[in-house]
């Protein structure tokens, strides 16, 4: 990577852990690093009552019972288990389950696995600002309809879909459950399960300033009671939905980042937002052909996905070393086709390949934004005029 690190704007697919997260898990792997099953000595009893303060801090976030936090691995795990899990406990109910195209490949690709199990999964389209029509989810409800799941924030694009106004439309029209995966926009938006009448939440640990491989899902005890068919099976950890020796430290990690998401609430995501536009006006300024991909303002504070006219992606960024940015979702990065969600969103071809995802977030400056539009503009500019030579050794410090 070199002495100098690339500017950071990836933060959609994952954020440097906060040095305050990180201070906070060092305890339970260097002192107390008890497993938290152990309640016979005084070790094991230490790293319990740590992971219930962690259920405390992330149940405080979203407006949810400590008891209705579930660990998991992270948001892929979460999803596949509130979608695989609710679905398989209902099969005597019924067989029917909507989502979205523009969802993570964590949802649908656990959709694709119902199906093969011989449910009907509708997956309801976007329109052109990868927006979702309410009306045409209704319509997509029936009393056969289990689940329904539609993410918070999309991850390649930062649109909002409405949770509250979707679990509405579900709970009056279906008996189906209604599930979310908040993994983009918790600690960016405010959530409240409560208000909103969501039944199970996925969260991921490392989009917020905390560590990699830990998640959690939030299961609703009442009104309904939900319950899911594990996936994994052994020593009945967390009430027996997820099974597995807990990961006490990522646990502390991801209640720590959770809690300071919360205090840091509006005025992180008002700065976060400044800078975003910053960038955005930079690049509108100083360039033709500049497409933003997404909703106005219907997306997340540090989201900024656009295109370039006449310029392909993975040639812009391989010539920019020095920032780190992506085109899209980072667990579709072999793919060498163009978005999913922004074909979902009938781009042409041309634009969707010349998309860049921009993630601005915490430990992000007006110079760094400044820095990064400038060599953004230069880079384009060298490649529409046939000057930018790729290199193959330039993209060492950031791919």
């Amino acid at each position: 990577m070199g002495a100098n690190p690339p500017i950071y704007l990836d933060g959609h697919s994952t954020t440097r852990v906060d040095p305050r997260v990180l201070e906070a898990m060092i305890p339970f792997m260097e002192r107390a690093y008890g497993n938290a099953s152990s309640r016979t000595h005084a070790l094991g009893r230490e790293a319990m009552e740590a992971v219930d303060r962690a259920r405390e801090q992330a149940a405080g976030l979203i407006g949810a019972s400590p008891r209705e936090i579930l660990w998991t691995s992270g948001a892929t795990e979460s999803d596949n288990l509130a979608v695989l899990g609710a679905v398989r406990a209902l099969r005597s109910r019924g067989d029917g389950v909507v989502t979205c195209v523009t969802e993570h490949k964590a949802v649908l690709d656990a959709c694709a696995v119902l199906e093969r199990e011989g449910c009907r999964v509708t997956r309801l389209p976007v329109d052109s600002c990868g927006v979702l029509d309410l009306d045409r989810l209704a319509d997509a409800l029936d009393g056969r309809t289990v689940l329904v799941s539609i993410m918070a924030a999309n991850n390649e694009t930062g649109v909002l879909h409405p949770v509250g106004e979707i679990a509405s439309i579900v709970h009056e029209r279906s008996p189906a459950l209604f599930h979310t995966d908040a993994a983009q926009a918790a600690g960016r938006v405010a959530l409240d399960v409560e208000a909103a009448r969501i039944d199970l939440l996925s969260l991921s640990a490392h989009k917020i300033h905390g560590p990699k491989g830990t998640g959690a899902l939030f299961v609703r005890r009442r009104r309904p009671t939900v319950r899911l068919e594990p996936l994994t099976h052994g020593g009945g950890q967390e009430r027996g939905m997820r099974s597995g020796t807990l990961n006490v430290p990522g646990i502390i990690g991801m209640g720590e980042a959770l809690a300071m998401a919360a205090e840091c609430g509006e005025a992180e995501s008002v700065r976060i937002r400044e800078l975003r536009d910053q960038l955005h006006e930079r690049l509108l300024a100083d360039l033709d052909g500049v497409h933003l991909n997404g909703h106005t303002e219907r997306r997340l504070p540090g989201s900024l996905n656009v295109s370039f006219d006449g310029v392909d992606a993975e040639e812009l960024l391989v010539g920019l070393p020095e920032v780190a940015v992506s085109t899209g979702a980072a667990c579709a990065s072999a793919s060498i086709e163009a978005s999913h969600v922004l074909r979902s969103m009938d781009l042409p071809e041309g634009r969707a390949r010349s998309s860049v995802r921009f993630g601005v977030g915490r430990f992000n400056t007006r110079e760094e934004i400044d820095r990064v539009a400038e060599r953004v503009v230069d880079r384009v500019r060298r490649l529409r005029s046939g000057r930018g030579q790729v290199v193959g050794g330039e993209s060492g410090g950031m791919m």
